[in-house]
């Protein structure tokens, strides 16, 4: 399946052509916001909350994204496309960054493609964690903003670098944990877990990234009988959770089976309940 790819006010165009020039500030800094949305039967989960939250993040960095509308229109020009040739589960990602180096408007565009089956097996699998040092303690991004924590920035590359060591290791993903001792989020990821009837999440006060799903998930908690708390946990609490999990857009919910080797308790009823309350299909 090809991928789509759709450029704010020009619509879809070939996926080949060329689309950023050599200066734009996304390729040569990274200076730019990201979103990355799941797609079902067509329709992108959450797009408003998606779209909020990138808004935001471009506000963090200091530049404005267009209207909320026209960046809706976008998604949907490309989603349009998508519907004409594919029906399976998919992938939009909508990208903004400042510009060119020299000055004028953002460069916007979304692209639709395929979810690989191996992203989405860990929803049926779990997940083996690796932690990972952020290097400063839980509070720290809060007070220090251009450490930009709470923003989907395109600066990826500590992301990707956490994730290929976590490998490493033997694990298929990291856990970003504070100087101070604290499970704050994945790389790529939020963070949940179980005690009790409560289900339990990291504080955006921590400079995490605020999660869509995670968020949908805690709203829509109560209708599988769970109360729900922003709280922050040691690594040490956390291993010893009835059950831990990670969330996001388009890998959806995976449970965690352990954590720097040590096995983590699973509670298959609940991770069951979370997969209906936010509609991931798990595969066979």
């Amino acid at each position: 399946m090809a991928l789509v790819t759709a450029v704010l006010h020009r619509g879809v165009v070939d996926s080949d052509a060329p689309l950023l020039c050599a200066d734009d500030l996304g390729v040569l800094r990274g200076d730019g916001v990201f979103e990355t949305i799941n797609v079902r039967a067509g329709q992108a989960f959450l797009l408003s909350e998606h779209l909020d939250r990138m808004a935001n993040s471009a506000r963090r960095m200091e530049f404005e994204l267009p209207a909320k509308e026209d960046m809706a229109e976008l998604a949907e020009q490309a989603l349009e496309a998508w519907r004409e040739r594919a029906d399976g589960e998919g992938a939009l990602r909508l990208v903004a960054t400042r510009g060119r180096e020299h000055g004028g408007p953002p460069t916007v565009y979304a692209t639709v493609d395929p979810v690989p089956r191996e992203r989405i097996l860990p929803r049926r699998d779990g997940l083996k964690i690796a932690t990972a040092t952020l290097g400063v303690n839980a509070d720290a991004r809060g007070e220090a903003p251009w450490l930009l924590g709470g923003v989907k920035a395109l600066s990826y590359a500590s992301m990707m670098a956490v994730t290929r060591w976590a490998k490493t290791q033997g694990a298929d993903d990291a856990l970003w944990v504070s100087a101070d001792g604290f499970a704050l989020e994945g790389p790529t990821s939020s963070l949940l877990w179980l005690e009790g009837d409560t289900l339990c999440t990291t504080p955006t006060s921590a400079g995490i990234l605020p999660g869509t799903t995670s968020a949908y998930l805690l709203e829509q908690a109560p209708k599988a009988g769970l109360k729900t708390v922003e709280k922050l946990i040691s690594v040490r609490d956390l291993k010893n959770a009835e059950a831990a999990w990670l969330s996001s857009s388009v890998r959806g919910v995976a449970f965690i089976t352990q954590i720097d080797g040590e096995v983590v308790d699973q509670r298959p009823d609940i991770t069951a309940e979370l997969d209906k309350l936010a509609g991931f299909e798990v595969p066979e």
